[in-house]
């Protein structure tokens, strides 16, 4: 069982905002993180930092990262689709050069590739001159190009009417990033159960002496296994697919307060054929109140090119598995602005889930911000609901918006 081979087990030494040794923690950890994707891993991490402290991260699956976190296109944003005090603009601007700065720093793979975004007709040039005074406005580079150095740069991509290009944008090898900040929250010694499923919460104590208990069906690497449960001072939930569901079992004492969770499939499309060849990032002019930025072309850190996501509602988050029948949609999305992609060599490959708070029709990817919140009336309760993109390019961010709730 983990919690007889957890080193940190009822050896907290320090509360919430306490320094190392001033009060002794009356839970067993200090803190405790649900999900140890991306975010959640970043968070784990940037808790486990904080002197006299302890950090427990569960992770229902096997694996870090299996979820959302490694089923995504991998690009660090530039903040340009958000309203500008929106979560979304500020996390993901002040999130990408921490990014930035840490890859080099830890030399974790990436690579700035730059983006274009695609305008065919005046229309979607309206929209792309609309996006540039937006990001003006946020003090994000951005350069319209010419016909000539788009065809001088990339002369396979169509794009009739213009031009915007992203400088900032980039991608990076999340895996390998995941991978990074999973170790380092350890070396710091942050405590890691993984096929420790969440199935209930109970707050303890009141007011300011309120904690958590956290009751966890765990299966053991052996295939092992049984039932479990923690108390923490503070309680994270970064459960991505899952996070509304975590929420619901805190505050279902609260009817009002309850969230109903919806989900969007992407499916990602490989790409087996040497041309087309093309080196940066491709978007079209993103529509309002749609779901998704379009299907795009992106490119891995080995230089293959892939298409993706689409857009597809769907009822469980479970359901991931490529169908066949998104190909023809797909196929007419990327030949209006690359002409001579090759159908046969384009096939389904993987999907994604986008953790949505909306239903469909209800919100575009601009109009609904990321949920970060410590929950009223529940004092050490930090709620990261809708965690979608770019919640990747956000993460670090995140975990220092969190730690900054926590630690005022």
């Amino acid at each position: 069982m983990f919690l007889r081979t957890s080193r940190r087990l009822f050896t907290s030494t320090a509360g919430v905002g306490a320094g190392a040794g001033e009060i002794p923690s009356r839970n067993d950890f200090t803190h405790c993180v649900i999900g140890a994707g991306v975010v959640g891993l970043a968070v784990a991490r940037q808790l486990s930092k904080r002197p006299g402290t302890s950090t427990l991260l569960l992770e229902r699956h096997k694996a870090i990262g299996t979820e959302t976190s490694s089923r995504n296109s991998e690009v660090i944003h530039a903040g340009l689709y958000y309203p500008p005090n929106s979560h979304k603009t500020t996390l993901c601007k002040t999130g990408s050069a921490l990014l930035y700065a840490l890859c080099e720093k830890y030399h974790i793979p990436y690579r700035r590739t730059g983006k274009w975004i695609l305008a065919q007709d005046s229309s979607q040039l309206e929209s792309l001159e609309r996006l540039h005074a937006h990001a003006r406005a946020l003090s994000i580079p951005m350069t319209w190009l010419t016909s000539e150095q788009a065809r001088s740069r990339e002369p396979a991509v169509r794009a009739e009417a213009g031009v915007l290009e992203s400088p900032l944008t980039g991608i990076v090898d999340s895996h390998a990033l995941m991978t990074f900040l999973h170790g380092d929250f350890e070396s710091a010694g942050g405590d890691f159960a993984k096929g420790a499923r969440v199935v209930d919460v109970q707050t303890i104590g009141s007011g300011g002496d309120m904690g958590y208990r956290v009751a966890v069906d765990y299966c053991g690497q052996g295939g092992g296994g049984g039932e479990f449960s923690i108390s923490a001072d503070v309680l994270v939930n970064a459960a991505g697919l899952s996070a509304i569901d975590i929420s619901n079992m805190i505050l279902r004492s609260h009817p009002e307060r309850l969230l109903q969770a919806y989900f969007c499939k992407g499916t990602y499309f490989s790409y087996s054929a040497p041309t087309p060849k093309v080196r940066t990032l491709l978007y079209p002019t993103p529509i309002k109140g749609f779901a998704g930025l379009g299907t795009h072309l992106t490119v891995d850190m080995a230089g293959r090119v892939r298409f993706g996501p689409d857009v597809e509602w769907v009822s469980e988050p479970s359901d991931l598995k490529p169908n066949g029948s998104r190909v023809a949609a797909a196929i007419a999305a990327i030949k209006t602005y690359l002409p001579g992609l090759r159908e046969a060599a384009l096939a389904p490959d993987y999907c994604g889930m986008r953790p949505k708070l909306v239903p469909e029709g209800k919100g575009g990817v601009g109009q609904v911000d990321f949920i970060i919140r410590e929950e009223e009336g529940y004092g050490g309760f930090v709620n990261l609901l809708g965690i979608e993109s770019p919640g990747l390019t956000s993460s670090l961010a995140i975990a220092e918006m969190v730690d900054g709730i926590l630690y005022r």
